[in-house]
């Protein structure tokens, strides 16, 4: 089952909705708007998280990464091994 569509009414730009209507079959623009818009508002967003996590890290709070993040996971990858007896 699709999604429901609403119509939306915005205004762009002359020379965009120009390049649109020479670039894309009329049938087609409406999907091609609203991939890019909902690929713009990911970014968006993504922006935004990256803001607001910013300094949530601290070394200091993760000292067993201190000699790096592949020691780290080497070192839990050694840790979890069973031994082989020959």
């Amino acid at each position: 089952m699709g999604t429901a569509v609403k119509q939306a009414n915005f205004l762009l730009p002359e020379d965009l909705l120009e390049e649109l209507k020479k670039t894309v079959s009329k049938k087609q623009q409406s999907k091609v708007v609203a991939d890019a818009l909902r690929r713009e508002l990911k970014r968006m967003k993504l922006g935004r998280a990256l803001e607001t996590s910013f300094g949530a890290w601290k070394d200091e709070d993760h000292p067993e990464l201190k000699g790096g993040t592949e020691a780290f996971v080497r070192k839990l990858r050694k840790s979890t091994r069973p031994t082989r007896s020959q």
